[in-house]
């Protein structure tokens, strides 16, 4: 289980966080926690090399070029032309050796296709995984990170009204979402988007519920329960000046580094959603979900403007 930091009172509230960051692998994060069951299913396939998809800011190919790296595996990633911003995320993935495919996002399906089909001629084994960890692989990871959230529930005599995280391709989200209907639990569950808008965005929450849970839970209970918020995005790795202040309150105030693509969006788009409900005298958990090499690009930009 990962660590649980009581952060205390925030806004009339009770505020607390569930650090997926510090997971104890390549700075840890929801994409961490997603690789394990990933690469559990390449040990049982024989695969030789993965194929991914992701951005320069992307913390799912950090890690997954890093556990090839460790494996002595080749690592793929088709990276679009629109998001491929030097980041200390994308320095590491040159770091751990993985071949970068830059193309612009209309030629991203194309060319993911073509380098399956070319390694397959090679005699090579790939493993494609969905850019962020997309798949029932990546929602099974977050219906376990459910399962964590009780037992702490259990041990520790607290029950969190509000469950608060960065939703962004949807697995985590759509994880979490299935681990209430499964134990049929009263909360809310809060996703802050951190690019797409509605209704696209809870749309494909909604379908990685479905295809997870297949005939278990009713139609109306996945959508009363999915709670997408896209109040708060100013568009993937767009940089917005309350987020930098977010960043820099959080790390002065509770020592936790956040940054502007994903925990930083999460962490303002609770502050702000709680005070527009009127949320008084709650237990509420942030989840952050990694992001902390990002964390760096951020600290060059604050201060900036004052």
């Amino acid at each position: 289980m990962t660590i649980v930091q009581c952060l205390g009172d925030y806004k009339d509230n009770h505020l607390y966080i569930k650090r997926e960051d510090l997971i104890p692998f390549s700075f840890g994060g929801n994409k961490a926690r997603k690789a394990q069951l990933f690469f559990r299913e390449i040990n049982k396939g024989d695969y030789d090399c993965v194929v991914t998809y992701g951005s320069g800011s992307s913390n799912h190919c950090r890690i997954i070029a890093n556990e090839c790296c460790r494996r002595g595996m080749e690592c793929y990633i088709i990276s679009p032309l629109e998001a491929s911003e030097q980041t200390f995320n994308s320095q590491m993935m040159d770091l751990f050796g993985a071949e970068i495919t830059t193309v612009p996002v209309r030629n991203v399906h194309d060319t993911i296709e073509g380098k399956m089909a070319e390694l397959w001629r090679e005699n090579k084994k790939p493993y494609f995984i969905e850019g962020g960890g997309h798949g029932n692989v990546g929602t099974e990871a977050y219906v376990q990170c459910y399962e964590e959230i009780k037992e702490y529930e259990q041990t520790e005599n607290i029950h969190f009204n509000y469950i608060f995280f960065a939703s962004g391709t949807g697995t985590t989200h759509a994880g979490l979402v299935c681990g209430q209907l499964i134990n049929q639990d009263e909360r809310k569950i809060i996703g802050i988007s951190i690019a797409r808008k509605n209704p696209r965005g809870r749309d494909v929450v909604i379908q990685s519920i479905r295809s997870y849970l297949g005939d278990r839970v009713i139609e109306e209970q996945i959508q009363e329960k999915t709670i997408f918020i896209d109040d708060y995005t100013s568009g993937y790795g767009k940089d917005d000046r309350r987020v930098i202040e977010t960043i820099e309150m959080a790390l002065k105030k509770y020592g936790i580094p956040l940054d502007t693509t994903y925990t930083g969006k999460a962490f303002m788009g609770m502050s702000e959603y709680i005070q527009k409900e009127q949320i008084r005298d709650k237990n509420i958990m942030f989840i952050h979900t990694g992001g902390t090499p990002l964390f760096f690009d951020a600290l060059k930009k604050i201060g900036e403007g004052k």
